[in-house]
């Protein structure tokens, strides 16, 4: 397969590694690398789009402010990406980091200059969803800034891609395997990270982590190296915790060497974004067959 110089250019140029991107979601030097996607699954209501904020804006916003500065690219299947809320969490983090040295002036010219790193396209469809990754990877190999790709959620198109494939199921899966085929090549290419969301189906009389099994096609869940999965917690006892909602994260990764490392943080929201109260994490090794 032939190979042009910009493509070549965009993998030897070094794109941003982001396992830093947020050390209370990961296991230490457990953070998604060069060419892993990470999928945060969860029932409504449990967190997923706040944290996608959170790591949007911790990407996007200056160095200055405790961000990476680095290229985003937000795919919206769920037509449902706030861009008051968004401008809402970057202003509050850029008052809280930046008050005492920028004026009212420079704020401004900072938070545009926040927005100009991420590109947000929308898709209703598998085929319009595949058609946009055929679309960045012009803007992978010209961009070697562009680090992060979310995709809120992959599982947006499920049951209409099982109502137009009929009963096989070879065909209810044909367009998003094909998704996760190219989206593979992508990353092996231009070594972007991925974070997507995807919708629990059910409830389970097993309880919240059932939720952690992926529904969709093998050729997505063989790209998934971090599974993050949300839930609510119980209403707090703490009387200073009772007026607001906690949620849990719980991580999940896989390694070469076969051990598999767990990270549970804690958090809650505010008007300025995710605030983490609370990490803990454990090793465990697999047993080889």
């Amino acid at each position: 397969m032939s190979e042009s110089g910009a493509q070549l250019f965009a993998r030897l140029e070094g794109r941003r590694c982001l396992k830093d991107i947020e050390p209370h979601l990961f296991p230490e030097d457990g953070g998604p690398d060069h060419g892993e996607v990470v999928e945060l699954c969860g029932m409504e209501g449990t967190g997923k789009t706040e944290l996608l904020y959170h790591l949007l804006c911790r990407c996007v916003l200056p160095e200055a402010a405790g961000g990476l500065e680095v290229d985003v690219v937000f795919v919206d299947t769920d037509y449902s990406l706030d861009m008051l809320r968004l401008v809402s969490i970057l202003d509050s983090r850029l008052n809280t980091a930046l008050s005492s040295s920028f004026s009212a002036g420079s704020e401004e010219a900072a938070l545009r200059s926040c927005l100009s790193r991420l590109l947000v396209v929308h898709c209703s469809s598998s085929s319009q969803l595949l058609l946009t990754l055929h679309f960045l990877e012009t803007s992978l190999s010209s961009r070697p800034s562009l680090a992060l790709l979310l995709i809120d959620s992959i599982s947006a198109f499920y049951w209409l891609d099982r109502c137009g494939g009929g009963a096989s199921v070879t065909k209810q899966e044909e367009k998003l395997s094909k998704c996760a085929e190219l989206l593979g090549r992508l990353l092996r290419d231009y070594r972007v990270t991925v974070f997507a969301s995807c919708h629990a189906i059910r409830r389970s009389s097993s309880g919240p982590s059932s939720s952690s099994d992926s529904y969709l096609c093998r050729s997505w869940q063989r790209l998934v190296s971090h599974r993050l999965l949300c839930s609510r917690q119980d209403p707090a006892v703490d009387r200073e915790q009772r007026r607001r909602q906690v949620f849990t994260v719980r991580c999940t990764s896989s390694s070469s060497c076969r051990v598999k490392a767990f990270r549970s943080s804690s958090f809650y929201v505010t008007d300025g974004g995710v605030e983490f109260i609370g990490t803990s994490s454990s090793q465990d090794s697999e047993q080889s067959q």
